[in-house]
């Protein structure tokens, strides 16, 4: 039986995995397609439901993102968000033009709960509204089922064509009731009956890569993060002994990793692995000597990566495939899913190079946001403290280093990151922030230690909350442990003399530092 799937149709909208992401947690199925794709490949996809998302332009506007008109007739229920709505208005012969009053931020909006879309939803409920145009006139066959004191038009319906367009963005958690809009469109105008169960993925999963993989060879690129432990004991109940896995101590670990990696996946652990090790430090040092640039730390780690695979898989013999721990998110900021520009490159995202001596890559967790990542790891039978660990990025260190990436560097950012993380769990915060870690960045200053002068260097603190790591909000942490770890840092740490903490949301800024 065909998975059921939802399209999310992206017209550069910031929120875009974020519109996936509450759908599945719907236990439907989604996946994000480019306005640009062609409609006959969305109709082959059968979907069962269409999204279209917001985006950052007006869609009167010369040039604007748009799509045909035919994407509403195919026959599915079509649901528009912010652009997406106003979009749907100005194709289908209604009116949308610059707004009297901007409306931004939490604003109260009065629904029909006679619609399909808001039943269960509150007459009155709060909504996170975000534009400057407004639907001035509802195309013709459209209903009104939402309003706001400036906004007359918040949301329309055409009930007989199953099209809806709601100004607001349900998806995001400042909307109170948006998961129940969502989930209605889903489940009361769609009709799926939710099919995604990380349980089937894992079974389904296992017997489709034994069958692809046949008698070959697997490699796998073990980082020790959760997603290459998770891909790499997916791998091992599938094809068993047919698999190695390489982790490669890149030298930008977080303190005492590599060991712990080894620990864990070598020959005294739990999991039945060919386990190998490469101590690659001083190549990878070598390779980012005099490297600033944020992008290029990350291609040229990525392209030693595979070198370094390349090189392993010939000690080993012919191997037929690797297998990488690539999910959803770094396809889609990898640009190669969706609209919305690239955020930033993954080293295991977009294919082979012609000259790498590998059949195939397998990445059997493509598919898959970071939670239910975490979720298979469970299914998998993976400790939970293995599969909750802090994220952490595929080139390590080398982004949490502004400026070039050099040994000492690299030590400094280690010391002060353990330092952060054990005040962190002494506090007993570590299992309530979503993320957190030390960066080192490129500013020096003058301190003062002792009667000495110093000119060292300035550590970041990073801290944030996130449910699905695509917003995130920063985490308050107590002054008395910013305090101590402050002091802990500047006492222990040769080299860094002052702490700083960041308070940047995401959006504006990205979780990671760098």
């Amino acid at each position: 039986m065909d998975r059921e799937k939802i399209v999310v149709i992206d017209f550069g909208g910031q929120y875009n995995q974020l519109v996936a992401r509450r759908v599945r947690e719907c236990h439907v199925y989604c996946e994000i397609y480019s306005y640009r794709t062609d409609l006959e490949q969305i109709k082959a996809m059968k979907p069962k439901g269409i999204i279209l998302t917001g985006g950052p332009n007006s869609c009167y506007e010369e040039g604007a993102a748009t799509c045909e008109k035919e994407l509403f007739e195919i026959g599915v229920p079509v649901l528009g968000l912010c652009y997406g709505a106003q979009l749907m208005m100005q194709i289908l012969g209604g009116h949308v033009c610059k707004a009297p009053v901007r409306e931004y931020g939490k604003i109260e909006v009065t629904v029909d709960q006679t619609s399909k879309l808001f039943e269960n939803v509150s007459e009155k409920t709060i909504c996170w509204m975000s534009h400057n145009d407004y639907i001035e006139e509802k195309a013709p066959g459209f209903r009104v089922i939402a309003h706001t004191r400036d906004c007359p038009t918040a949301a329309a319906q055409w009930d007989e064509k199953g099209l809806y367009a709601i100004q607001f963005h349900p998806e995001v958690l400042h909307t109170v009731e948006g998961f129940k809009m969502l989930h209605n469109f889903v489940y009361r105008i769609c009709g799926c009956v939710g099919d995604w169960k990380m349980d089937a993925f894992v079974e389904t999963s296992i017997r489709t890569l034994r069958e692809k993989v046949g008698k070959g060879k697997v490699l796998c690129a073990l980082s020790g993060g959760v997603d290459s432990s998770v891909a790499a004991v997916m791998l091992s109940k599938a094809v068993g002994g047919q698999l190695t896995c390489v982790f490669v101590d890149h030298g930008l670990l977080r303190k005492n990793e590599g060991d712990e990696v080894e620990e864990v996946f070598g020959p005294s652990g739990p999991y039945d692995l060919n386990f190998i090790r490469v101590n690659a430090q001083d190549r990878f040092y070598s390779k980012l000597k005099g490297v600033e640039e944020p992008e290029n730390k990350r291609k040229i780690i990525g392209e030693e990566f595979i070198r370094v695979f390349e090189e392993e898989a010939k000690k080993i013999g012919a191997v037929d495939f690797l297998v990488q721990g690539t999910i959803y998110p770094d396809v889609v900021e990898s640009g190669l899913g969706g609209e919305s520009a690239v955020i930033k490159s993954h080293h295991n995202v977009g294919g082979l190079p012609d000259y790498v001596d590998f059949k195939e890559i397998i990445e059997p967790l493509r598919e898959l946001f970071k939670d239910e990542v975490r979720q298979v790891g469970l299914e998998l039978g993976i400790s939970e403290k293995l599969v909750n660990r802090q994220p952490f990025p595929g080139p390590g260190l080398g982004i949490r280093i502004i400026g070039e990436v050099t040994p000492k560097k690299v030590r400094m950012v280690q010391e002060a990151d353990a330092i952060y993380r054990e005040e962190i769990a002494k506090a007993g915060l570590d299992k309530t922030i979503g993320q957190y870690f030390a960066a080192l960045t490129n500013m020096r200053s003058v301190g003062v230690m002792g009667d000495e002068r110093t000119y060292d260097y300035a550590v970041a603190l990073r801290a944030v909350n996130t449910v699905d790591f695509m917003t995130a909000e920063i985490a308050e942490i107590p002054f008395e442990v910013l305090s101590k770890v402050m002091n802990r840092i500047i006492n222990e740490v040769k080299g860094i003399n002052r702490v700083f903490y960041d308070i940047t949301s995401k959006p504006p800024g990205t979780i990671e530092f760098e």
